[in-house]
């Protein structure tokens, strides 16, 4: 097999692939389609836990079915509800959130995630990672909200002290204004 290096989507499910345990808990903060909730199940196994966040009924019943296809219904558990409150209702130590900025594919454009809320949601996501747990964020600034997001999120990350996370920011130099971004952020075994 051949490594081909193909999206920020990719890179972010490598980095998964690499940190998540068969019996963790982890969390999707932007459900969407569900993509990275089934991939989340399948990581975790049968004893682990998977919370997944949508506002939109849209996406959690798009999820929901795709769960149900691969037989992994009974790992996750499905909020209607924004990523913001991801800390009042997760209360276990986090190997990995994942965020996919922007709005459902598919969806209403005018529905999107937007900084303010995000943020609430990345200061809960980095208060429940365990240490060595890891972020995931694509952001998809091809529209006004998602470039001030990325603005935003760049920000936010690069201010984060580098004795409790390492933070990588990547992007395909040649993909033209707009394209996706990952960025990665890893709490420290302190």
């Amino acid at each position: 097999m051949s490594y081909e290096l193909k999206s920020a989507r990719y890179l972010a499910a490598d980095a998964l692939r690499a940190a998540v345990r068969p019996g963790d808990a982890v969390a999707d903060a932007t459900m969407g389609n569900g993509h990275d909730t089934l991939l989340l199940c399948e990581l975790v196994g049968d004893t682990g836990r998977v919370y997944a966040f949508d506002v939109q009924s849209q996406a959690v019943e798009s999820t929901r079915r795709r769960l149900a296809e691969a037989g992994l219904t009974d790992h996750a558990r499905l909020f209607l509800m924004g990523h913001e409150h991801m800390g009042e209702v997760v209360q276990e130590p986090l190997s990995a959130v994942v965020f996919n900025l922007g709005w459902l594919p598919g969806g209403d454009h005018a529905v999107t995630t937007r900084w303010e809320t995000t943020q609430k949601a990345l200061d809960a996501a980095l208060a429940l990672l365990k240490p060595m747990g890891v972020l995931l964020i694509c952001a998809y600034p091809g529209h006004e909200e998602g470039e001030r997001e990325r603005r935003e999120l760049t920000a936010y990350l690069s201010a984060l002290p580098p004795q409790r996370f390492n933070v990588l920011h990547q992007r395909f130099l040649n993909a033209g204004p707009g394209a996706p971004e990952c960025f990665i952020a890893q709490k420290q075994n302190y």
